[in-house]
């Protein structure tokens, strides 16, 4: 089949659906690939690039709509678009089915099939096709970028000849995609990041990336994310009251706030107030993700900068994907042909809309003359919350007092115990063995209590393999010097002196080696 590639004709959007580097791929499933003139130059994408790729330049829109059997976008389609659609024909875009249900019914009208990228069903099997989290990626990255520009001092502290500069303290509230991607880049340009999602499932993986996760003190609990297919869940007003309050806390020391809290199908709930941007410093900072859907600061303003009266940056734009065409570009084709690698199992260029398919099922929403919107929910959760674990009992000093005393009389018991047994079996032994064969098994007796004894008061931090080993035989070689340091033989003095000697080396320098390299590893 035919797959086309238009021009993107919504104002300031520089990204395309196909890249030249896509369209090699979906050539080898057997289709043909079409673009419009000119649809990748914002993106860095040439005319020439294309057509050494394979790929078919058409003049104009209404010629690709016309020749292709797949029309792929990547914002919703306008009216003029959506009229161009014909049955049969299947449109692959960014669709948001809820908030544009009159496009959907016209594009059903037509009679083609729509596979809206954005309600692509978040399951392990459907990452590769997940553009909304590609998208959220690159603005979880974007937005931090957007902040430093508009912040006046570095991310990292630093003290230098000139003066002491104190990091940055990023607050990044909500942490899906975006935030993850937010919290990471704030981390590694120095800053101190703190984080704060109404999924309790998700703090062991803010914490995993160097940022602090923010708790509220609130004994309901919160409705786990797996029930929402992985996206945060309408909060109660009590849950939202608490929220607010720790935000006022935090608001006076935070220098830049990005947000991204979005709920699928809903207006951005509003978490960042205007009282909050009042207490906040001069020259910070407000990046709101969510300004597209209205905004979760009560002061954002779509599509643009603004700065209040007591100085605090607002940042609203809602195309930091876009800022970044290339990258997004290469992203967003890569969702779609891996979409359509799907839609062609037998890869002979024949799409087949397999409905059984919970991924394809779940992201189309018209087909077959009938809107398909909403999906059923999947069958897989997306996430599975982590049990909560119970925190350890604090023990009072007197039970850990009468905890050691019971480890050291266990200890002595069993050491008692092993020497009774060792000596009898000595005894017994003497019976019937001859005595020079005694003395030198009492030497390797010895050897090994005592090796045991050295091995056993090793610390544990200090208490590796090698140190064991070594320990051991030094310990058996020391033994066996001593007992020959007696002798007549001034050789036999010189060597077992010699022994003791290096073999001392061997264990008290060990200690020594070992405790330096352990220090590089702490804090002074």
């Amino acid at each position: 089949m035919k797959i086309g590639a238009p021009k993107e004709i919504f104002d300031g959007e520089a990204r395309v659906a196909m890249t030249p580097a896509s369209a090699v791929e979906l050539l080898k499933l057997g289709h043909e690939c079409l673009i419009e003139s000119g649809a990748g130059a914002l993106a860095g994408f040439s005319d020439r690039m294309y057509q050494d790729a394979g790929v078919d330049v058409v003049k104009t829109a209404a010629a690709l709509f016309k020749a292709a059997d797949v029309v792929v976008k990547v914002r919703p389609p306008t009216d003029t678009e959506a009229k161009r659609l014909r049955e049969g024909q299947l449109l692959i875009s960014f669709f948001y089915p809820a908030q544009n249900k009159d496009l959907m019914e016209l594009a059903n009208k037509q009679g083609a099939s729509v596979i809206a990228m954005d309600m692509v069903p978040r399951i392990s099997r459907a990452q590769k096709m997940d553009a909304l989290s590609s998208m959220a990626n690159i603005a979880g990255y974007r937005a931090v970028i957007e902040a430093g520009s508009n912040f006046g001092r570095f991310f990292t502290g630093q003290v230098t000849a000139a003066g002491k500069v104190p990091p940055a303290k990023v607050l990044v509230v909500g942490a899906g995609v975006a935030g993850l991607a937010a919290i990471g880049t704030a981390t590694s340009l120095g800053a101190i990041t703190l984080a704060f999602d109404v999924r309790p499932e998700v703090a062991e993986q803010i914490e995993s990336m160097g940022a602090e996760f923010v708790y509220l003190d609130f004994k309901d609990s919160v409705q786990d994310g797996a029930a929402t297919g992985g996206y945060a869940a309408p909060s109660s007003p009590e849950f939202r009251e608490a929220q607010l309050k720790k935000f006022r806390e935090l608001a006076p020391d935070i220098d830049i706030v990005i947000t991204t809290a979005l709920i699928p199908g809903r207006d951005a709930p509003k978490l960042w107030t205007k009282d909050m941007v009042e207490m906040m410093k001069p020259g910070s900072v407000i990046v709101d993700l969510a300004a597209e859907r209205g905004g979760n600061c009560d002061l954002t303003v779509p599509d643009q900068k603004i700065v209040t009266d007591n100085g605090v940056t607002i940042v609203g734009y809602t195309d930091f994907p876009s800022r970044m065409a290339a990258q997004s570009s290469t992203l967003y084709s890569t969702n779609i042909r891996h979409m359509l690698s799907d839609l062609t199992p037998k890869k002979d260029g024949v799409v087949v809309q397999n409905m059984e398919d919970d991924v394809i099922r779940g992201a189309t929403i018209t087909h077959a003359g009938a809107v398909t919107f909403p999906p059923p929910p999947p069958k897989i959760k997306a996430i599975a919350a982590q049990p909560k674990k119970e925190a350890p009992k604090e023990l009072t000093v007197a039970e850990k007092r009468a905890n050691e005393i019971a480890a050291f009389k266990a200890q002595t018991r069993n050491q008692v115990t092993l020497l009774a047994v060792g000596g009898g079996l000595l005894l017994l032994v003497g019976l019937v063995a001859p005595s020079s064969f005694m003395q030198h098994f009492i030497v390797f007796a010895l050897s090994v209590f005592v090796g045991f004894q050295v091995i056993w008061g090793v610390a544990h931090s200090l208490h590796t393999p090698l140190m064991a080993v070594t320990n051991a035989i030094s310990s058996i070689i020391i033994l066996g010097a001593l007992m020959q340091i007696g002798s007549g033989s001034f050789l036999v003095i010189l060597l077992a002196g010699l022994s003791v000697f290096m073999a001392g080396i061997n264990i008290f320098g060990g200690f020594l080696v070992t405790r330096r390299m352990l220090a590089m590893f702490q804090k002074s």
